[in-house]
């Protein structure tokens, strides 16, 4: 008996260890991987070896285009480490950048910094084709805005960390005007993940039953390819108002 134990050790011990390898990280583990001390815009060794891959060099475009064009709008300005958006005025607008790659099952993480009445997003599993005229056509949105000083009523779905015109967040973590705001942002699958600053604000499963009837019902009932693709850009948005990003740091599941 115990010749027979002492032989199959080592295919236990194999089977443990690629069960373990093989499960989803979860959204606790993901977040302790990034290093909040880490030098600006780089990745520490912990981080390569845990699979992150840097978004944003900090100085160039390098990585990101405009929606349906070739490079970076000028709309778009890389200053002090952070990608910036120029434009004033509060008019929505298409000219967001996107990912030069698409992305299936993620974990993102980046840093975001308001101005007074400012309103961005990041838009995800976004389709870029030249018969859709802005990225929340087809991707879902984490929003970015100032909500103290936005100048419109707001409803619960539109404030800091929801699931744009979906989820509404559970809690309101977000920081004041000039603030860094850190953003995770967990595509799993279907699962679907939106920490801010640490809190878990929004968590929802996309195609369930409570997905469907929120896509159909509300505003995305008038865009027939909303939620449409599980594959596809990420999108800093510009909503005509100024708003910075940095830090930004991908890791695929």
């Amino acid at each position: 008996m115990k010749t027979k134990l002492k032989l199959l050790l080592p295919l236990f011990l194999t089977i443990f260890f690629y069960s373990c390898k093989d499960q989803a990280p979860t959204v606790e583990s993901l977040m302790a991987e990034i290093d909040a001390d880490a030098s600006l815009n780089t990745l520490t060794k912990a981080e390569k070896k845990a699979d992150w891959v840097l978004l944003f060099d900090g100085k160039t475009f390098d990585g990101w285009h405009g929606f349906n064009m070739n490079g970076a709008p000028d709309c778009w300005l890389v200053e002090d480490g952070a990608l910036k958006i120029l434009t004033e005025g509060g008019a929505e607008t298409s000219l967001g950048l996107l990912t030069d790659k698409k992305y299936k099952s993620f974990a993102l993480s980046l840093e975001f910094q308001l101005t007074e009445a400012a309103n961005s997003g990041i838009i995800y599993q976004v389709a870029e084709d030249a018969k859709y005229s802005y990225p929340y056509e087809t991707g879902t949105e984490y929003q970015v805005i100032d909500d103290a000083n936005w100048p419109d009523p707001l409803e619960d779905w539109q404030i800091s960390g929801a699931n744009y015109a979906m989820y509404p967040p559970i809690s309101k973590p977000f920081k004041e005007v000039g603030d860094w705001n850190q953003v995770m942002l967990v595509i799993d699958g279907n699962q679907i993940t939106h920490v801010l600053n640490g809190e878990v604000v929004v968590e929802y499963e996309k195609y369930s039953d409570d997905w469907m009837k929120l896509r159909n019902s509300g505003k995305w009932s008038d865009y027939p390819d909303y939620g449409k693709f599980d594959e596809g850009y990420i999108t800093l948005q510009n909503h005509g108002t100024k708003v910075n990003y940095r830090n930004i740091k991908i890791k695929e599941l």
